[in-house]
C-alpha cells in the first residue's frame, strides 16, 4: 500500500487577497508591470509570485544601479499579513548596492513595525518597489549611513550567544585582541588580556560581503576571498584561526572578528563582526595545529568543512562609529566633569544617577545616612542596598551603570578634607537640606581661586512636584544662602509667583510626614515619580548652566500642578 502524497499548500485569505490586487494592477499598468509566471506555493505556506517591472525610463545618474529595460523579482507573499511581503531578484547582479540584502533581497522596509499596514494592501508594496528602484538607478541611497551594507545589509546574529562590547579602536591590519567574559550575556574586546580567563582572537581585515559572512566555516572562507587552496598554504582566516586556538584552553570556543572594509568609505572605521566556532571545533583547530604550523595546514579538513558559525551580536561603542544618544541636549555638559553631590537621598540619588549616565568621569559622593526598606519607596536604591550607607550603595548602583567612572564617598560636610574641592571640582551638589551642609557651601562659595560651579537642589513639602536650583558661578562669591534669600524676596514680593511662595516659608501642619512611629525625622512627601521628575527637570536646567554660568535662582513645577509659570530664572545681581 504506498504512502498518498499530502495534497498541495493551498493561499491563506490573505494571500488570495493580495494576489487579486497585484493582478488587477498589472492588467491595469500592463506592460510597466507584469505577471511572467505561475504563482507558486511552497511547504512553508510562502507564495511566490514572478513579476516583471519596466525600468528602462527610469533616470539613471553616475553611480546609481544600472538598470535592463525590465528587470524581473519575485515578489513573496507571507502567509500572515503581518508581514510584509518581500521582493528578491532571481540574480545577484544587485549585490553590493546600499540596501540589497544578501546579494538579492531588496530592502523595502527598514522598519516594517512603523511602516507596513497589514490593512493597506499590495498597491503600497508596488509603490515602494518602485520608489526603491527609481532612487537606485537615480543613486540618491546613502550607503555610508546603511549600517550592515559592508555585510550584505544584515545583522548576522545566532540567537543564544553573548553580546561583544568593543569599545577600544581597532586596528585595519590582522592582529590579536583578546576576550574576557564579564558575564553570561557580554565579552569585551580589548587589546590586552584583562585576566587569566581571556583568550586570544584574532582580528581579521577583509574586504566587503555582499553576500553576508555564510554560516558555515567553508562559506566564510569563500565569502572573504580566502579559496580553499589546493597546495600546503592555509588561507589566512584559517591559520589565524588556528594560531589563536593553539595558544587558548582545550574546551573553549574559538572567536574571532571581521574588520569589514566599508565600500562607500575605505578609509572609515571598519565594520566589525564577531563569530565563534564551538568548543569542538576550537578543540579540532588544536590539534591539527599542533601536528603542522597553523599557515600549513592545507586545506579545510572535512570535519571543518560544515562547522557552523555562531554570530555573536556586536555593541559596537568606539568613539569613532557612535554618536550619543543625548548629543546636543542640557546635560551633555556634564561630560568629563567631576562632580560632588552631597545628600544620596530623594534628589540627590536621582541626580548623580542622570549625571553619571550623562558622561561625567568622575562622581564624589557624601551621605552617611543608612538604607532602609521605607525609602525605597521613592530614592534610588533596591532591596540589595538596605544596610548599606547611601553614598556607598549609590557607588555601587552607579558603577552597574558605568564601569569606566571614577566613584569615590567621602565624608560629609564640614569635613575638612572637603575644603580643596571647590578648587579641583568642576560642580558641587548640594541636596542635603542641611544647615550645616549650606554654610560650609557658603565658605566655599567665598574661596577666590574657586573652579567649581555650586549648585543646591530643594523641593517643596507638600508634593515634591516644585524645585527650586539655586547657582552661584565661578568668580561670584556671593554665599548661596545670600543669593537664595534673595530669590525668596522676590518671589515673596511677586504675585505672579504665589505659587511658589511655600517654598521659603516654614512648612504648615500637615505639610510633612513622620514615616515611622516614634521620634522619626519629619519628611516631605513625594512619590519616585515626583521625585525623578522634579530632579530631572532641575538636572537640565543646571546642564543649560554648566558652560556659562550665571548666579541666580530656578523655580520650577511638573506640568500636573497647574502652576504658572512653570519654570522662572531669577538672576542674581551684586549692585
Amino acid at each position: 500500500m504506498s504512502k498518498r502524497k499530502p495534497p498541495p499548500a493551498r493561499p491563506s485569505p490573505s494571500q488570495r487577497r493580495l494576489l487579486e490586487e497585484f493582478t488587477a494592477l498589472a492588467t491595469a499598468h500592463d506592460p510597466d508591470l507584469r505577471i511572467t509566471d505561475r504563482p507558486r506555493t511552497d511547504a512553508d505556506g510562502l507564495v511566490t509570485v514572478p513579476i516583471s517591472v519596466r525600468t528602462g525610463d527610469m533616470p539613471h545618474a553616475p553611480g546609481g544601479l544600472q538598470l535592463k529595460e525590465s528587470e524581473d523579482f519575485l515578489l513573496t507573499l507571507p502567509a500572515t499579513p503581518m508581514i510584509p511581503p518581500q521582493v528578491r531578484t532571481p540574480h545577484i547582479r544587485f549585490a553590493g548596492t546600499p540596501h540589497v540584502l544578501q546579494g538579492d533581497r531588496l530592502c523595502l522596509y527598514l522598519d516594517p513595525a512603523r511602516e507596513w499596514d497589514p490593512a493597506a494592501g499590495i498597491t503600497p508594496v508596488v509603490n515602494r518597489l518602485w520608489q526603491w528602484l527609481t532612487d537606485a538607478a537615480a543613486g540618491t541611497f546613502d550607503p555610508a549611513t546603511a549600517l550592515y551594507h559592508p555585510v550584505g545589509g544584515v545583522l548576522h546574529h545566532t540567537p543564544g550567544t553573548p553580546t561583544v562590547v568593543v569599545r577600544e579602536p581597532v586596528s585595519h591590519r590582522s592582529t590579536i585582541s583578546w576576550l574576557t567574559q564579564r558575564t553570561t550575556n557580554r565579552l569585551d574586546l580589548t587589546s590586552a588580556p584583562a585576566d587569566s580567563r581571556s583568550h586570544r582572537t584574532p582580528i581579521l581585515p577583509v574586504d566587503t560581503l555582499p553576500l553576508g559572512a555564510g554560516s558555515t566555516l567553508a562559506e566564510l572562507l569563500t565569502f572573504t576571498h580566502d579559496p580553499l587552496p589546493a597546495d600546503a598554504a592555509s588561507p589566512a582566516v584559517l591559520t589565524a584561526l588556528a594560531a589563536s586556538a593553539l595558544r587558548n584552553p582545550e574546551g573553549t570556543a574559538q572567536h574571532f572578528v571581521l574588520a569589514v572594509r566599508h565600500p562607500a568609505a575605505p578609509a572609515a572605521p571598519r565594520f566589525l563582526l564577531a563569530g565563534r566556532l564551538q568548543p569542538q571545533a576550537g578543540d579540532t583547530l588544536r590539534r591539527l595545529a599542533r601536528h603542522a604550523s597553523p599557515s600549513r595546514l592545507g586545506g579545510l579538513p572535512d570535519d571543518l568543512r560544515h562547522t557552523p558559525i555562531e554570530w555573536c551580536y556586536l555593541s559596537d561603542e568606539r568613539p569613532e562609529v557612535t554618536t550619543r544618544r543625548d548629543t546636543l541636549r542640557p546635560v551633555r555638559a556634564f561630560q568629563g566633569c567631576h562632580v560632588h553631590i552631597w545628600g544620596c537621598g530623594g534628589i540627590g540619588s536621582w541626580a548623580a544617577e542622570m549625571v553619571a549616565r550623562a558622561g561625567a568621569s568622575h562622581l564624589t559622593l557624601s551621605d552617611p545616612g543608612r538604607v532602609t526598606g521605607g525609602l525605597l519607596v521613592r530614592q534610588n536604591y533596591t532591596e540589595h542596598h538596605i544596610g548599606m550607607t547611601k553614598a556607598t550603595a549609590l557607588a555601587s548602583h552607579l558603577r552597574n551603570i558605568r564601569d569606566d567612572i571614577r566613584i569615590d564617598t567621602t565624608a560629609s560636610p564640614p569635613n575638612p578634607a572637603l575644603l580643596t574641592s571647590a578648587d579641583q571640582a568642576d560642580l558641587i551638589v548640594d541636596a542635603t537640606v542641611s544647615i550645616t551642609a549650606g554654610r560650609f557651601l557658603d565658605l566655599l562659595a567665598q574661596q577666590p581661586s574657586r573652579k567649581a560651579v555650586l549648585a543646591q537642589l530643594t523641593t517643596d513639602s507638600l508634593t515634591a512636584s516644585m524645585g527650586v536650583l539655586t547657582i552661584a558661578a565661578p568668580g561670584n562669591h556671593t554665599p548661596l544662602s545670600t543669593i537664595d534669600h534673595t530669590a525668596g524676596g522676590h518671589v515673596l514680593n511677586d504675585p505672579s509667583l504665589e505659587a511658589y511662595h511655600a517654598l521659603w516659608a516654614e512648612p504648615a501642619p500637615g505639610d510633612e510626614l513622620r514615616p515611622t512611629r516614634g521620634c522619626s525625622t519629619p519628611t516631605f512627601h513625594g512619590s519616585a515619580t515626583d521625585l525623578m521628575a522634579t530632579t530631572a527637570t532641575l538636572v537640565n536646567l543646571l546642564g543649560t548652566q554648566m558652560r556659562h554660568p550665571i548666579s541666580g535662582t530656578h523655580l520650577c513645577a511638573q506640568p500636573h500642578t497647574g502652576t504658572v509659570p512653570a519654570q522662572r530664572f531669577i538672576p542674581h545681581t551684586t549692585a
